[in-house]
């Protein structure tokens, strides 16, 4: 009886003088994540007014929202009685052995930093980095999310996009669609560009500037290859790329043009 009565009064000293901190702690914790979350969208709302760069905003909002967070955690245990100082010392010494554990998510940081600035590409471009293909959902501290053509997730470290080559198919505001159809060596030539451009400026989608082509572009074993290249916006890229498609079988069948089978028709990015 006397152990566990000492074990009780024990329990009562540490929860008379730990118990106001840590409620203390908690509080400071719950209303520090509050007022962060506020403060962020009120800085979002504000940028938002001001028509800050969507990828710029998400950056610094994001960068904000870490800078908060880690004196919010710092306060906490302050507020537990650590000392700030030695507990500076720690973060010191460990950011040290941290920042050499995790050079490549440093390098990461500093290429989301040149991504910024320089801004290579920005939220909604179609891009090609890193063997991936797709839209920018978002321009993150570390990483780059895309959405590829079939709807999937890609996300690119920060540090290779900037290091390495991109391709920004939306930068200048039109692609080339190019697509290869071959036709039988006694097929009338002029006729079948005439056929070709036709169908081609009958597309909506395609542009009038730079207009489309319908050149020859080789003499092959079996067939002579036209390049049929239209113009589109890029977010039109797939329409057009099939309605050529499409369009070039339905528009020689039309105009009584044989396409020497089999015969494969190519795409080149």
């Amino acid at each position: 009886m006397e152990k566990t009565q000492v074990w009780i009064d024990k329990g009562i000293e540490l929860a008379m003088e730990y118990g106001p901190k840590i409620i203390l702690a908690l509080l400071i914790y719950i209303i520090g994540s509050w007022i962060i979350k506020k403060l962020i969208g009120v800085a979002n709302k504000g940028m938002t007014k001001q028509q800050y760069d969507e990828s710029l905003r998400k950056f610094l909002l994001n960068l904000a929202k870490w800078a908060l967070t880690v004196f919010l955690i710092i306060t906490v245990i302050s507020t537990l009685g650590v000392e700030t100082t030695s507990f500076a010392a720690v973060i010191a010494a460990a950011g040290l052995a941290i920042g050499l554990a995790l050079q490549g998510s440093l390098s990461n940081f500093a290429g989301g930093v040149l991504l910024i600035i320089f801004k290579p590409y920005k939220i909604g471009d179609l891009i090609e980095a890193q063997g991936v293909l797709g839209s920018v959902k978002e321009i993150e501290i570390f990483t780059t999310k895309l959405i590829t053509p079939e709807n999937k997730l890609a996300i690119v470290p920060n540090g290779a996009m900037a290091n390495g080559n991109i391709v920004n198919y939306t930068a200048e505001g039109k692609i080339r669609v190019d697509t290869t159809v071959g036709v039988d060596y006694g097929s009338d030539l002029q006729k079948t560009k005439e056929v070709l451009q036709a169908m081609l400026e009958a597309n909506p989608k395609v542009l009038k500037d730079p207009a489309p082509s319908v050149n020859v572009s080789e003499l092959a074993d079996s067939s002579v290859n036209l390049a049929v290249r239209p113009f589109c916006k890029p977010e039109d890229y797939w329409d057009v790329y099939f309605a050529t498609i499409e369009g070039t079988k339905k528009a020689l069948d039309g105009a009584g043009i044989e396409i020497p089978y089999p015969h494969e028709v190519q795409i080149n990015k």
